[in-house]
């Protein structure tokens, strides 16, 4: 869906000192940021910002970035958690990034200790599948940010997304700590919703949900001697 452009978003984030940019210069010092050396934990695609908020206001012993692509969305997640938190917060920064180039905006150093993925683009189509945010090759990344049980929490509506991520996740040197296919009905708290998971919910779609840790595994890197189904895109004159 494509998103609207809201003409206030832009200069409402070159105003807010809590919006990085650009985040890249940041780069292994994303902690002086901060006020104090609470854990740090990343967001990454945090949409609208409602979960976001949520999560940052019931928390203000650990600090948060909240990474997204679109403008016009990080505008409204600047609202929500001015809104949550006040103007004056000091312990969530934003940056508009590509995830796909997360390795250029954090480092080993900057100590992130948990990262979240929530709702993100399922990408169902046959050669698009390695966008996925949970592919391999985006979990290396995120493991080479992580200590050795750092986690990774991940929810989705999408079943085909779910199954094939916990795959992802095997293969990547990361181990299940808590799954569940159906969150609302697993009684996990706190969960912070997202209007993504009002809407699913809404429409009686259970919701996927996991934690992942980091293992101390030596894991190989090269994804391109193993791929699930769909991965590559099909050869010239049809399916093999």
């Amino acid at each position: 869906m494509h998103m609207r452009k809201k003409k206030w978003a832009r200069p409402e984030l070159a105003a807010c000192p809590w919006v990085i940019d650009p985040p890249e210069h940041y780069r292994g010092r994303w902690l002086s940021l901060f006020a104090n050396s609470a854990p740090f934990h990343l967001e990454l695609g945090c949409g609208k910002g409602v979960a976001t908020a949520a999560m940052i206001a019931d928390n203000p012993f650990v600090n948060y970035l909240a990474i997204d692509i679109s403008p016009d969305v990080l505008g409204d997640a600047r609202r929500n958690i001015a809104a949550a938190c006040g103007e004056d917060v000091r312990n969530a920064l934003l940056a508009r990034a590509n995830i796909e180039q997360l390795s250029g905006i954090l480092a080993p150093e900057d100590g992130v200790s948990r990262i979240y993925i929530r709702f993100c683009n399922p990408w169902p189509r046959r050669g698009h599948k390695k966008r996925r945010l949970t592919h391999p090759r985006q979990l290396v990344q995120y493991r080479r940010l992580l200590p050795v049980g750092g986690e990774i929490w991940f929810k989705t509506d999408d079943d085909e997304l779910f199954r094939d991520s916990k795959r992802y996740f095997e293969v990547s040197g990361f181990e299940p700590v808590w799954i569940t296919e159906d969150l609302h009905a697993s009684g996990f708290s706190p969960n912070y919703v997202s209007e993504h998971e009002l809407r699913f919910a809404a429409a009686g779609i259970p919701i996927k949900a996991g934690i992942w840790r980091k293992t101390d595994a030596v894991i190989d890197e090269d994804f391109t001697r193993w791929e699930l189904p769909g991965d590559r895109p099909a050869p010239v004159g049809g399916t093999p």
